[in-house]
């Protein structure tokens, strides 16, 4: 008798395609999940340098508006000779008056400002720190004419 040799169709995947398959599936899944945790990660980055931003120049617009000194009349003047007004800091009605002014506007978030008499004008800063260790500052001077 003779034995017949029949050969079987393959119905499946063999153990090699099947492992190979894991491998590669697992690759680009680590791959998706590094860009996804990446971007998880900085998506609140725009909210807090937002708040920076906010909280920085909402202090600097209302430091500008005041007076430039004690000596300066409602609306400005003159240049005062030399801006011996001073400042009264439980008062706030000067420029001067916010010098080494901190606050929180924020929970957990610092800011400060510092105000600098270079002749006739003032450099004013305000600085802003969020929780995490981020800083903005912003500066302007200002003129007395």
């Amino acid at each position: 008798m003779r034995t017949s040799h029949r050969r079987f169709s393959q119905l499946g995947v063999s153990l090699l395609e099947m492992i190979v398959f894991i491998v590669v599936v697992s690759i680009a899944l680590g791959a998706l999940l590094s860009v996804y945790s990446q971007s998880a990660s900085s998506n609140v980055d725009p909210i807090v340098r937002l708040r920076l931003l906010e909280a920085a120049q909402s202090r600097l617009d209302e430091v500008i508006a005041l007076k430039y000194d004690e000596s300066t009349p409602t609306g400005g003047g003159p240049p005062c000779d030399p801006c011996s007004g001073g400042s009264n800091p439980s008062r706030l009605n000067n420029d001067s008056d916010y010098h080494g002014a901190t606050d929180f506007p924020y929970p957990n978030y610092l800011r400060e400002v510092t105000v600098t008499t270079e002749g006739h004008r003032k450099l004013i800063v305000v600085t802003v720190t969020a929780p995490d260790g981020q800083s903005l500052a912003l500066s302007a001077y200002r003129y007395n004419f």
